[in-house]
């Protein structure tokens, strides 16, 4: 049969299943090695629901193309209709001719190596029709893997129910459960996770649950073994103490869906709504779990449930809930989940055990709903670090594109300074069991070699040399404004806020705005600048940032990043005694501008005087020692990215800040915060030198022999970098 067209296949655009020995034509293989052409096929004629009665040869091979293309698209398993037609023809079977298709569904999948497994039959017009999940068997090494948040108010039950999954012992309604759970003594003696905690459900290919706890313990290297799926549960603090906690947990570890849970006896309390509007706004797929339903008395339950269908349905949420009672309802709504807006809510009784059931088996129906991309350069974004006795530093995360395999070299960064370094990883961990490469959207922990754990830090990325990495102190965000209690202005000094942008967590101050002033509702694009480290950012990233009771949503638009490779400091900041001036460190609009263009080396000719110096330090905090008072005064190369107030005093040492530009007869001095114009008065020797000014945006930067204007912005001084 002939194509109708022939295209070049989208890199990757199909991300595939594990253990994929056949390919169809044009899908790229896992490594992106393959660039054929993509091969469109007409599949018309198995469009009818009889085609999988007595199908032909030709009809046979275009099947199995299509549940192939079907299973890899969706990463490794796929759900398939029996008795539907695609071409509007109406709905059902006979008996013998359902049977029929049944055994030619299943010899297809025996030939994908892949089970089949019936998950409901219905009654339609003409006969029955029935779902089937085909799912790939997989090797011993390999699974997939889908990541589950578990957020609600504290005393919801949620170490509880997750003790319960994973360890398949019920609890004894005095926190039996949980007690496995736990990572620290606190949360032993108080009941409460306060840490991010990782707990792994495994099925197999048929769907079932391969948790076996061995004396209490779970061996996670044997459930991986077995499992085809593994649910990751990332465990998160309900208290408001720990919210910063959640928000990471949200952000830093990808969840695919969040689990809402809700106490039957308390409702929707404290941090419950908090957490639904987290998991909103990161457009993360939610279904609430409503626990203790064998201790709460049925008019609470109605109330609660009555309730809680009136906020998923208003105008924030817009949500259809589904009351999840048999299996029937838990297949409509797995397939239907993420596209229809459906929010399944289930009842159950971690004492009793009433409907766990159906909560697993909506668990093994779930997807992946992140399907990355493995041709693309490597990046992998760090969340967690540690030290191992006798393996040395090891840090987990998540694979956000490409395939990461042992021994192979990346760029490790940003440090303070924004540069990469070469690291090559020397052993690869999924859930504690040794594999030998990691996809994209796939969790793993690494073993690195020859660097420390101090060196490391939450947010830090792990990149392939061809993308080139830069890191940027700057960035342009769109941000929705969630809530604020009054309005964020610019006239009121800068407003900084916690940043929350995949890993990285850190607080930001706000330089410009697209508007005067915010409030609640409004949209606008924003300057960031980081106080601390320059990040590894991307357009289209999502992030989330909040300061006390504000909260807001936004995507990055576009990092500004800092030409040219910051120059190093030679000593460290505190054996620093001598300063070299901070010259030409101008911003523009597009970005924080070093002084790539004018390296600074020692006796830097481009000094200030006395008088300038003052006035500049008393705007920016520099250095007065770096004032050319004496021609043998040498000067060491700086970072312009700030000073460490905390070990240089300015000239005159007692004298006050505001006071040390009048030393001689400058004119009056400004706030420190004011981006205004300072006169600062000429002396014979400034007229013969050259005067480095710093200059904001906009304004040009002019060096003039008498009374030489300095525009300073502090907006645009750099900020001091330990």
């Amino acid at each position: 049969m002939k194509p109708s067209a022939t295209k070049q296949a989208p890199v990757g655009a199909l991300g595939l299943g594990a253990n994929s020995s056949k390919l169809p034509d044009g899908i790229s293989s896992p490594n992106g090695t393959s660039t054929g052409d993509r091969k469109f096929v007409d599949y018309s004629s198995i469009r009818e629901k009889t085609v999988l009665v007595g199908p032909t040869e030709e009809q046979f091979d275009l099947l199995m193309k299509r549940l192939e293309e079907r299973i890899s698209a969706s990463r490794g398993e796929t759900v398939y209709e029996i008795g539907i037609g695609e071409d509007g023809s109406e709905n059902g079977l006979v008996p013998d001719d359902y049977a029929a298709s049944v055994a030619t569904l299943e010899s297809l999948a025996a030939m994908l190596g892949a089970d089949c497994v019936p998950l409901r039959t219905r009654k339609a017009e003409q006969g029955n029709t029935g779902q089937y999940l085909i799912r790939r068997k997989v090797e011993e090494d390999d699974f997939t893997e889908v990541r589950v948040a578990v957020v609600g108010n504290v005393d919801a039950g949620k170490s509880t129910l997750l003790g319960v999954l994973t360890h398949g012992e019920l609890d004894n309604g005095r926190g039996f459960a949980r007690q496995r759970l736990f990572r620290h003594k606190h949360e032993i003696e108080s009941g409460r996770t306060s840490s991010v905690g990782n707990d792994i459900l495994g099925f197999d290919s048929v769907g079932n649950v391969v948790n076996k706890p061995d004396h209490g313990t779970l061996d996670w290297v044997k459930i991986c073994e077995k499992s085809a799926k593994v649910i990751t549960f990332i465990d998160l603090a309900g208290h408001e103490r720990y919210l910063k906690t959640t928000v990471f947990g949200m952000t830093g570890h990808a969840p695919d869906f969040g689990m809402l849970m809700i106490g039957a006896n308390s409702g929707i309390v404290g941090m419950t709504k908090e957490h639904l509007g987290l998991a909103l706004a990161l457009s993360v797929p939610v279904f609430v779990v409503v626990t203790k339903i064998d201790m709460c008395p049925p008019n609470i339950l109605q109330e609660n449930l009555k309730l809680l269908y009136k906020i998923l349905k208003s105008q924030g949420c817009r949500k259809v809930p589904v009351m999840v009672k048999t299996s029937d309802d838990v297949v409509l709504s797995a397939t239907n989940f993420v596209s229809e807006r459906l929010c399944p809510i289930f009842q159950v009784s971690n004492v009793t055990g009433e409907n766990l059931d159906l909560l697993k088996m909506f668990l093994n129906l779930l997807n992946v709903r992140t399907t990355g991309n493995d041709a693309l350069p490597t990046e992998f974004q760090i969340d967690d670090t540690y030290a191992v006795p006798g393996v040395g530093t090891v840090v987990s995360g998540i694979t956000l594109q490409g395939i990461v395999r042992l021994n192979d070299t990346l760029l490790l960064g940003p440090d303070p300074l924004g540069d990469f370094q070469p690291i090559t990883i020397k052993s690869i961990h999924r859930k504690r069991m040794v594999v030998r490469e990691v996809r994209s959207g796939q969790t793993a922990s690494f073993a690195l070699k020859k660097i420390k754990r101090s060196q490391i830090r939450k947010g830090m990325v792990m990149v392939s040399q061809a993308l080139n990495p830069q890191a940027c102190w700057e960035f342009d965000c769109e941000i929705l404004v969630l809530h604020h209690p009054t309005t964020i202005s610019s006239k009121y000094g800068r407003w900084s806020a916690m940043v929350h942008c995949g890993s990285i967590r850190q607080t930001a101050q706000i330089l410009q705005m697209s508007k005067e002033c915010l409030r609640t509702g409004d949209k606008a694009v924003v300057r960031f600048r980081f106080i601390k480290n320059p990040e590894y950012m991307k357009p289209g990233q999502r992030m989330v940032f909040r300061e006390g009771r504000t909260k807001a949503v936004g995507n990055v638009i576009q990092p500004l990043y800092t030409p040219g490779s910051i120059q190093q400091r030679s000593k460290p900041n505190k054996m620093q005694s001598n300063r070299g001036a901070m010259v030409g460190g101008m911003q523009t609009g597009s970005g924080m501008t070093c002084s790539a263009n004018m390296p600074l080396s020692k006796g830097s000719s481009a000094t200030v005087d006395g008088d300038a110096a003052a006035a500049a330090a008393a705007a920016g905090g520099m250095d007065n020692g770096t004032a050319n008072s004496s021609p043998t005064s040498e000067s060491t190369p700086v970072l312009d990215i700030g000073t460490d107030k905390r070990n240089h005093r300015p000239a005159g040492g007692s004298k006050k800040r505001n006071n040390m530009a009048g030393a001689s007869g400058a004119g009056p001095s400004l706030p420190p915060a004011s981006g205004k114009v300072l006169s600062a008065g000429s002396s014979g020797a400034a007229s013969q030198q050259s005067v480095a000014s710093v200059a904001a945006p906009g304004a040009s930067s002019s060096a003039a022999s008498g009374g030489a204007a300095v525009a300073v912005d502090m907006s645009k001084l750099s900020i001091a970098s330990n």
